[in-house]
């Protein structure tokens, strides 16, 4: 397997270093539309009404068969199904993943223990207590029925939730949504004057329900609610979402309102879990059943496809060719929807905290670059950031342009612009502009010989900067999770060909270990074994 696997790489390293037949270099993108015409129709996939096309990167008939040949040789549809099974795929540790049992599928185990069933009960609680707070059954303190939900976590504990909330919600529906991550007091003073403590239901997310920043915040918010309904109260407005029974209850918590979810789901992967009953009551219990669905048609489709028409498997063999092929360290995700602005932060993390790897699963330095950096904005706002860059700046930046074919609003003159837009950007990175181009366009408009040349330089567009986008029919809670589930299984899927463990995150530790000792010397205390930078900053931070 090895020895193959290793061959896998080399054919795909050298038709990154060839020149095609008709000269030009691998990463060039316009010449393969002029030489083919059916090109979009070869290179784009539909999958239960959604459409990805891969037209606009420099994908060959020869580059991919190549990438399915990795694939392959990495044994992808066997470690995929691995992870269905419920092995514990998790090698550091010793933990299966399991996201794709939190939508409520049959069938799922984690090892002996039936996870589908552990689910099955988890979503029935919620359930049952999502209906009672929406149906007005159970009410505040004061008797008044609750109006805003404020889900208190941080990472995966907020960034999807908060990205779904943010894609979903609207003034019909049920609670409104608030989010509070950021340990700075700023976020909950600017939440805070928003919020009736009287019809508030706070949830705190933390799995262990020790989380520094989220317990930091968790008293500042359970300080409120006694504050505006009486201590003897508060438990009212309380639920949890966490395993630590005892620690809970302390905080005033009562058994029946903490929802648990498993260590066999990672943060990242979590917000189908108890980790969503946030959006279960801010969009209503059948908004989020809808939510699963979509996902459980992707899992469907990543799981029973073949490798070259799985969608999130095409997703991330594109990325092995930009990332290890063409040497991109970067990618831009561009939703031209508004409603997903949070999109980009939560693939922030479900990508980069997954796949910034440098080790294999064995401890083997990696022998390939790994996940690149993840960023990005709404179009049409990113157009007036940061696509300077990606249009002319010195390295290619692939970019996911995601469109939604019809909108949920009657300007229908605003959104056929959106679109115009999003497709644009795509056509103008893919194309660029020559300088035989820029010449005549400026020749034509009556500009001097001397004056085209003095901006010639500054108006040539490289052009064969690649883009995948992604088209949905209309954007909802079915089609928002089969989305979010798409670049889940495309995360896997890289984790797999990288031979990396996509499921851990050791990196995040080490940040959380040395806070203690810096806290400690922030309240007063000693600040041995400090670098000569850190001690410097105390002592500006503790000087006047």
């Amino acid at each position: 397997m090895a020895e193959g696997l290793a061959a896998a790489w080399a054919a795909v390293e050298a038709l990154a270093r060839q020149r095609r037949p008709d000269g030009s270099a691998a990463g060039s993108i316009r010449p393969l539309f002029a030489a083919d015409p059916d090109r979009f129709r070869r290179f784009s996939h539909a999958a239960d009404g959604l459409l990805l096309d891969l037209s606009k990167t420099s994908l060959t008939d020869a580059v991919r068969a190549a990438l399915l040949d990795l694939a392959r040789a990495a044994e992808l549809p066997a470690r995929r199904d691995a992870m269905a099974r419920g092995e514990a795929v998790n090698v550091t540790e010793r933990r299966a993943a399991l996201h794709m049992a939190l939508r409520g599928t049959n069938g799922f185990r984690a090892g002996e223990e039936d996870a589908s069933a552990e689910v099955a009960g988890v979503l029935a609680r919620m359930r049952d207590f999502t209906l009672a707070v929406t149906e007005g059954r159970l009410r505040g303190a004061t008797g008044e029925r609750f109006t805003d939900v404020l889900n208190i976590g941080i990472g995966g504990s907020d960034l999807g939730p908060a990205m779904v909330a943010r894609a979903l919600w609207t003034p019909g529906a049920p609670l409104r949504p608030h989010y509070l991550g950021n340990v700075d007091a700023h976020a909950w003073e600017e939440i805070q004057p928003r919020l009736d403590p009287r019809r508030t239901l706070v949830l705190v997310a933390s799995k262990t329900f020790t989380t520094q920043e989220t317990m930091t915040n968790a008293a500042l918010v359970r300080a409120w609610l006694a504050e505006g309904v009486g201590e003897a109260a508060v438990g009212t407005h309380l639920a949890a979402l966490s395993t630590n029974l005892k620690a809970t209850e302390a905080f005033g918590i009562a058994a029946d309102r903490v929802f648990p979810f498993r260590d066999w789901v990672g943060g990242r992967f979590s917000l189908w879990s108890a980790i969503g009953l946030s959006l279960a009551l801010s969009l209503g219990w059948q908004s989020f059943e809808r939510l699963l669905a979509g996902a459980r048609a992707m899992d469907a489709h990543f799981l029973a496809a073949p490798l070259e028409a799985n969608l999130p498997v095409l997703l991330a063999l594109t990325e092995i060719w930009h990332v290890n092929g063409l040497g991109c360290a970067t990618r831009a995700v561009l939703p031209y929807d508004e409603r997903l602005a949070r999109l980009p932060a939560h693939l922030q993390q479900l990508e980069m905290e997954s796949l910034g790897k440098r080790v294999t699963l064995d401890g083997a330095p990696v022998a390939h670059d790994t996940g690149p950096v993840v960023f990005g904005e709404p179009g049409t706002n990113a157009q007036h950031s940061f696509m300077q860059l990606v249009h002319q700046g010195t390295r290619p930046v692939p970019a996911d342009i995601i469109l939604v074919k019809r909108p949920d609003h009657a300007h229908a003159d605003s959104h056929r612009k959106l679109l115009a837009n999003g497709l644009a950007q795509a056509a103008a990175l893919m194309r660029g502009k020559t300088e035989a181009e820029v010449r005549a366009e400026m020749a034509a408009s009556g500009t001097a010989p001397a004056e085209i040349e003095r901006l010639l330089p500054h108006r040539v567009f490289p052009g064969d900067r690649p883009t995948v986008t992604l088209l949905l029919p209309h954007l909802d809670a079915f089609t928002l999770g089969q989305v979010v589930a798409l670049y889940e299984h495309k995360v896997a899927s890289l984790g797999i060909l990288w031979g990396i463990n996509a499921f851990d995150q050791w990196g995040v530790e080490l940040g959380k270990q040395l806070t203690g000792p810096i806290l400690k010397a922030l309240e007063g205390g000693p600040a041995e074994g400090q670098d000569a930078s850190t001690l410097g900053l105390l002592a500006a931070l503790r000087a006047g």
